[in-house]
């Protein structure tokens, strides 16, 4: 059963896709595929040569998924002792 995650809907998770990872529109490519793409070449053009099903608006939100999966708070760190 395919679901998509509130406010990405072009992110999708199905346990017989890929093991359930969150993939791009149901497809056999996931998020942090696309991510790991982008960290090596960040050209936008390349992975849509390699994926031409994949929109610029996959691309998006994809990077906005991984962000928000992020959390944001900042931890203090200790000052040596002098």
């Amino acid at each position: 059963m395919q679901k998509t995650f509130e406010g990405f809907d072009r992110i999708t998770s199905d346990p017989a896709i890929l093991g359930g990872k969150p993939c791009i529109r149901g497809m056999r490519l996931s998020v942090q595929r696309v991510l790991e793409i982008l960290a090596e070449d960040p050209s936008r053009d390349d992975l849509r040569e390699d994926y031409p099903d994949l929109e610029d608006e996959d691309i998006r939100q994809a990077l906005a998924f991984a962000a928000a999966a992020l959390d944001d708070r900042v931890i203090p760190v200790d000052a040596p002792a002098a």
